[in-house]
């Protein structure tokens, strides 16, 4: 699992991570990171990114879109008619399975959101970002970090990630 701020990625050798399957949950905050130019002129994403610097690792796109706390909170048995449903996004199918498998594991379904180059699909402000598992989607932002969670189906993913609209990066404030 790869949870550093995204500026910090390339503190860590490349060749530490080579032919491993890795869960890449980074996310761009321009007020944490730095602008990133190649981000905010929407030429990559930051999955891509990340692959770029790691060459030979097996990205796989997931736990960026919820919330730490959240991640226990929603956690279910497999069947459970409550399971929440998360995304995934990478280019490696075989990582891709692995990744479903160990988040089944976890307690939660999966939900393809395509390559790693669709991977904007599941990045900060978009329709199935963090928001999307809160009891009060319009929680303010200053009480997101507390707020409770509510369980979201793999139906439901599937349409939020329909719906999404690529946001321009740059725009970002936070």
């Amino acid at each position: 699992m790869l949870a550093v701020p995204l500026a910090a990625h390339t503190a860590i050798s490349a060749e530490l991570l080579e032919g491993k399957i890795v869960l890449d949950a980074s996310n761009y905050y321009p007020s944490r990171d730095g602008r990133i130019a190649e981000l905010d002129e929407d030429k990559t994403t930051t999955s891509e990114l990340i692959h770029r610097h790691f060459l030979g690792m097996r990205l796989v796109k997931a736990f960026n879109n919820i919330l730490a706390h959240h991640i226990p909170l929603l956690a279910r048995p497999a069947g459970a008619p409550d399971r929440t449903a998360l995304p995934i996004a990478g280019d490696d199918a075989d990582a891709k399975k692995a990744a479903a498998a160990l988040i089944g594991q976890l307690g939660f379904d999966t939900v393809d959101a395509g390559p790693l180059a669709q991977s904007w699909r599941i990045e900060p402000e978009t329709t199935a970002y963090t928001r999307l598992y809160l009891a009060d989607p319009a929680t303010p932002f200053e009480q997101v970090m507390q707020a409770p969670a509510r369980p979201v189906s793999a139906a439901e993913l599937h349409r939020a990630l329909e719906a999404v609209e690529r946001l321009h990066v740059a725009d970002r404030t936070f």
